[in-house]
């Protein structure tokens, strides 16, 4: 299967059911009243973090996801049915994006979210019943379902990521030292998707390995292949920089990635990294030593340096070990971050935006348009084809204040009133 990890979907929430507007007609029951029901709140878009998917490569080719819409209310008081959820599987590791804002990160199996909300059902008239008002001739249609275009990205998890010049021998570390099967040539970008790998310390532990594929110079700003997979680095615990032995200028070449590192939109040469020379066995001691050398001087003190060839496996163990080491200290200092049971999680908390106020604009001598986010909620909510309805929607108006801003700005009976969702006359 090929390996997606960005993508962009639509969803829609399901509007909720509209309020049912009836009266009990029995023989032999007199003034049998209000008795239409509620409509069904509309069903969520809810994606679900699973182990079983690894790539999004389902949203290729489904562009468009919508939950069930509520079911009208009936008469006798009977409520519609809720519209069903749409459950959505996605990778663990993907982040879902709404233009900018981050909605949420689903990082563990079986996480689940919310990513649209349905809509509120309608309430019926049997609900509007009071001491003032025993026979309410309207009911509420159901509010709209949340819908938002959003930008998916799977970062994969791993403990360890190995980073490099393409050809530096990344992909066959991974398959000499993990049961990964990457494609392995001689030439550079045979990788060109992330591969995973577990490896298997007998006695002392795993550790799920990423060969991400080759940088090159730029790549943090959208050269080569690098760009695209550089957010698969930003989750693991280590970094394995591989350098090859044969090439002319390690250091450079070094260098090179340490700056792509850098220059990412997340630091990344803050995370713990070691380094490895690669395919020593192609290379004559003297040369060897004399690379060796060159790239201890440039190396802060933070990093280790082996020798490696991982064809004839030479230091390819003496390198897992280390880096078994460096993650299992990682885990230890994450897990005692971890709140105490009780305790707030340390998770991002999306805060609602502040809510806007209601605002009155003359858009012409006798029209007054009129907006703010608790006018909308309960013009949306409005019949304004009923006038029992419009009355109720004044009502909420005016203990809202802007009956009052209206008089002020000079409205007359047989001006109008407009609304996002309709308007009526003053």
């Amino acid at each position: 299967m090929k390996f997606i990890d960005v993508a962009a979907v639509e969803v829609r929430a399901g509007d909720g059911g509209n309020g049912r507007t009836s009266f009990r007609h029995e023989k032999f029951v007199d003034r049998g009243g209000p008795d239409g029901g509620d409509g069904g709140n509309g069903g969520n878009v809810v994606f679900v973090a699973s182990r079983n998917q690894n790539t999004l490569m389902a949203f290729r080719f489904q562009k468009e996801l919508a939950a069930q819409d509520g079911d009208n209310g009936d008469k006798t008081r009977r409520h519609g049915r809720r519209g069903r959820d749409l459950i959505v599987e996605v990778p663990v590791g993907t982040a879902v994006y709404d233009g900018d804002l981050l909605l949420c990160d689903l990082i563990t199996d079986t996480q689940t979210a919310i990513i649209a909300k349905g809509g509120r059902g309608g309430f019926g008239n049997a609900h509007f019943i009071s001491s003032v008002r025993q026979a309410p001739k309207f009911a509420e249609p159901g509010g709209k379902g949340e819908q938002r275009s959003l930008r998916l990205e799977l970062k994969l998890i791993a403990d360890v990521g190995l980073v490099g010049l393409p050809n530096a021998g990344k992909s066959t570390f991974l398959s000499v030292v993990s049961n990964a099967k990457p494609e392995i040539a001689d030439y550079p970008f045979t990788t060109l998707t992330p591969n995973l790998g577990v490896v298997d310390v007998k006695g002392a532990g795993s550790m799920l390995v990423a060969d991400i594929p080759g940088l090159i110079e730029g790549a943090a700003i959208g050269k080569g292949l690098g760009d695209e997979f550089l957010r698969h680095v930003e989750r693991t615990a280590v970094l394995f920089h591989l350098v090859d032995a044969t090439s002319a200028d390690v250091t450079t070449d070094y260098r090179v990635i340490q700056k792509e590192l850098a220059e990412y939109k997340i630091d990344l040469t803050t995370k713990r990294q070691i380094v490895a020379l690669s395919k020593i066995d192609l290379v004559a001691e003297k040369e060897l030593k004399s690379k060796v050398a060159a790239l201890k001087k440039i190396l802060p003190k933070s990093e280790e340096l082996f020798q490696i060839s991982s064809q004839a496996h030479a230091g390819t163990k003496e390198v897992i070990y280390r880096l078994l080491d460096l993650v299992q200290h990682y885990r230890r200092e994450e897990l005692a971050k971890e709140p105490e049971p009780g305790t707030e999680l340390g998770l991002p908390v999306l805060r609602l935006a502040e809510e806007k106020p209601w605002k009155i604009e003359q858009t012409s001598k006798e029209l007054y348009y009129i907006t703010g986010d608790r006018v909308d909620k309960f013009a949306a909510r409005t019949d304004f084809n009923n006038e029992e309805s419009i009355q109720r929607y004044r009502s909420i108006l005016k203990k809202m204040g802007v009956v009052h801003g209206l008089l002020r700005q000079g409205i007359e009976p047989g001006h109008h009133v407009k609304t996002n969702y309709g308007q009526f006359e003053w």
